[in-house]
């Protein structure tokens, strides 16, 4: 956990992603077409060979990647009452705050980089309901830890533009939208609006906030799997289950219980970790992405197994052990001596790109997280 905050650090807070190929000089050769970009955009991400510097895409800073260094420094401060840490989370939240997207006059964030996929374009600076609702959970956790109201009214903020989004209207509930601009309703991001929506709700006392919360819970729990997994969307393009998409949706439900106090959901959810539990860790501890198959072995999917078996461990005790399990294996098979971890591992080589967001900093949350509950274990018995 030092090792990669000090890396994180002394790269000032810089790093690549894996979807910011379009800041290549190379991006007038895609003559404007979604192909075009979205193929420049996959050799950058599924290289295992760096091609970043040869390409002329930069290191850059990261509104998620604050937000999570933020979110790890604050889960230690509650732990360790250090105040260097609380000095830290808050210097990455006076950040986040002064780097909102300009797009928009209420709090919200998006990418550093333009994006494309099959669903579209995701211009630079616009919000997505991800990026947002994931830094909104960290406002929240400094108001709760000290209650200062500024951090507050910046996550109310947020959840105002939220409830400004598209949504999906049904007679099974509401998805609220992945981006502003058209409808996209996408499971984990519904689900995070939800768990913003209502966390804000508990402090502010504003109804709208959880009827729209539960509204858009009750979407995504009557589409769960009869396994326990969800898709990543209902549209079939998106038929497919990861696991930090499935963590997401994890770690957004049992916050919607916990703030909302609503236990309808509580049979999803354990049926939800039941299968994730069952799919997305191997016998030897290595984290798998996909469902059904170990490969690529991916950082983001790795921090996020660590996290959400950790989040988990107050419900399941045999979780802790496994989220201790995940990260020794990931520290000895995936991290650099020089304290960040490999983007990826593949059959044959590694990609050792240094992610910002999807490697440091949702590692460092992760292993804050962990390391909390390893500290709360209780001692085992002598006899």
């Amino acid at each position: 956990m030092k090792a990669v905050q000090a890396w994180v650090e002394g790269h000032d807070y810089r790093g690549y992603e894996p979807f910011d190929g379009l800041g290549s000089f190379l991006r007038p050769l895609t003559f404007g077409t979604i192909i075009g970009e979205i193929v420049l955009q996959q050799v950058g991400r599924q290289s295992p060979i760096n091609l970043r510097p040869i390409i002329g895409v930069k290191p850059q800073e990261s509104t998620k990647g604050r937000g999570y260094m933020a979110w790890g420094h604050l889960l230690r401060y509650a732990a360790t009452g250090d105040n260097e840490h609380r000095v830290k989370a808050e210097e990455c939240l006076d950040w986040l705050d002064c780097h909102k997207s300009a797009r928009y006059a209420k709090h919200s964030w998006g990418n550093a980089f333009d994006y494309a996929s099959r669903s579209g374009r995701i211009a630079r600076d616009e919000p997505t309901i991800v990026w947002t609702g994931l830094i909104g959970q960290t406002f929240l956790e400094a108001y709760e830890q000290t209650r200062n109201d500024r951090w507050l009214k910046i996550a109310d903020s947020l959840c105002s533009w939220i409830v400004d989004l598209p949504r999906e209207e049904t007679a099974r509930g509401t998805c609220l939208s992945y981006v502003v601009k058209e409808q996209s309703s996408i499971h984990n991001s519904n689900m995070i609006g939800s768990a913003v929506l209502a966390r804000t709700a508990k402090h502010t006392g504003n109804q709208g906030y959880l009827k729209l919360a539960q509204s858009a819970m009750l979407y995504s729990c009557v589409r769960q799997l009869p396994d326990g997994a969800w898709y990543y969307g209902e549209a079939t393009k998106n038929h497919w289950i990861d696991n930090f998409h499935t963590g997401y949706n994890l770690d957004s439900l049992k916050r919607y219980i916990a703030y909302s106090g609503d236990e309808s959901f509580r049979e999803n959810l354990d049926r939800g970790f039941a299968y994730f539990a069952d799919h997305f860790i191997e016998a030897d501890g290595c984290p798998r992405y996909y469902h059904n198959r170990r490969q690529p072995i991916d950082i983001q999917g790795a921090a996020q197994v660590i996290d959400t078996l950790a989040f988990f461990s107050d419900m399941v005790p045999a979780s802790l052990p496994l989220s201790n399990k995940v990260a020794q294996w990931t520290i000895r098979n995936m991290q650099d001596r020089d304290g960040h971890f490999y983007y990826r591992r593949y059959p044959l080589i590694t990609a050792k790109a240094p992610m910002i967001h999807w490697g440091q900093a949702t590692m460092f949350k992760a292993l804050a997280h962990l390391s909390n509950k390893l500290d709360n274990a209780p001692t085992p018995s002598a006899d």
